[in-house]
């Protein structure tokens, strides 16, 4: 009996996922439960747990490749189950006996090895599950019959020897590029810089578990309240204005970004931000989201300044209409009642749609996060 290995839904709108990273290689035993595979979709990054104890017997697609929800990834040899269909993890199991015109299949590792080497699988006797060729019969068979054919080197082989280097794309990535272009090609992009004072926040972080994020959602969430409009979506019938607040926090991954999304921000107190923001972030580095949790945001935060940057415009995730930059927070004289004085400050940007607001209405937004974060009474909002 095999388990097969589908390609599962990963939220309602995504019809496909790319396969990242096989973490078992083919022919070695697995647990239930422990991952498997890295999957990818325009969404969310995640690791996808095995949902049988058994033995990898065979990757039907290689890493790299996108294919629709549904689609065949591997089987894995295994105890007969129940003849329950279950669903393990987003992952269909499927019952089935081998069939015989599958003994002929090859994974795509071996036909790689085939290729390489100029072997005709024809000619190869499989010792694998159901009479599989596996990469060391090949690897038999090129010993037996003689040395390798030589080939010609690919791209990125000839490439290296002119001292370059090719990273191959990711899904990720490919999905960023076209993202940021995209949005950039939609929206009439405008950004505003403003400064904030954080001193008093220093001060009430003292002997408190609180980075300065949550101070900063707290105060774009007063501010959206007080400006609606901020927190909306251009349509060709009208501007959509979203009445629930849900703000999206950047977080970079291992080879790009995702912004998983705390749900209704304006409601939650800065202890319960903190622990949200960083078990999100947590969740999102180590591949744990939910698809659902990168959905639906309204606004977006981005601080850009943990390395050290001071300013930017970042790109506005669509189909949202602003997103918020937070600089570096340094120590810097500063004029205040005509005297110089040392305070912590920091500099916030605004990037929104001109098509939305004009520049008048993003400064007024501005300022209220401004005065929010500078306030002097923030133990009464934990």
């Amino acid at each position: 009996m095999t388990t097969d290995i589908i390609m599962p839904q990963l939220g309602e709108s995504i019809a496909e996922g790319t396969v990242v990273k096989w973490l078992v290689p083919v022919g070695r035993a697995i647990e239930k439960d422990q991952s498997l595979l890295e999957v990818e979709t325009e969404k969310v990054a995640l690791e996808i747990p095995s949902p049988a104890t058994g033995v990898l017997s065979e990757i039907v697609v290689s890493e790299g490749e996108t294919v629709p929800v549904g689609t065949l990834l591997a089987r894995i040899d295994s105890a007969p189950p129940s003849e329950v269909i279950n669903r393990v993890g987003g992952v269909v199991v499927r019952p089935m006996e081998l069939a015989s015109e599958d003994k002929g299949r090859h994974s795509p590792a071996v036909r790689q090895l085939a290729k390489e080497h100029g072997v005709d699988l024809s000619q190869v006797a499989g010792t694998g599950a159901g009479g599989r060729v596996t990469k060391k019969d090949v690897q038999d068979f090129v010993t037996r019959s003689g040395p390798a054919v030589k080939t010609t080197p690919p791209d990125d082989e000839r490439s290296r020897s002119m001292g370059e280097d090719i990273l191959p794309l990711t899904q990720m990535r490919k999905t960023i590029a076209d993202r940021m272009v995209k949005s950039r090609q939609t929206s009439a992009h405008v950004t505003t810089f403003f400064e904030a004072d954080f001193s008093n926040i220093a001060q009430f972080r003292e002997g408190r578990n609180l980075t300065y994020l949550p101070f900063v959602i707290r105060a774009v969430t007063r501010a959206i309240r007080e400006v609606p409009i901020i927190n909306s979506a251009w349509s060709d019938q009208g501007i959509i204005v979203k009445k629930d607040i849900h703000v999206g926090i950047a977080t970079a991954v291992e080879d790009g970004l995702l912004v998983p999304v705390v749900r209704h921000a304006d409601r939650k107190g800065l202890m319960q931000l903190a622990k949200e923001v960083t078990d999100l972030a947590e969740r999102a580095r180590s591949k744990k989201l939910n698809p659902e949790e990168v959905q639906e945001g309204t606004f977006t935060v981005t601080n850009h300044g943990g390395f050290g940057s001071l300013f930017s415009a970042p790109i506005i995730h669509q189909p949202q209409i602003a997103i918020l930059g937070v600089g570096a927070i340094q120590k810097r004289a500063v004029i205040i009642n005509d005297a110089i004085a040392i305070r912590l400050m920091g500099y916030l940007s605004l990037s929104f749609d001109h098509r939305v607001i004009d520049g008048a209405t993003a400064d007024q937004f501005m300022a209220k996060v401004k005065g929010s974060l500078e306030q002097s009474h923030w133990e009464h909002i934990l």
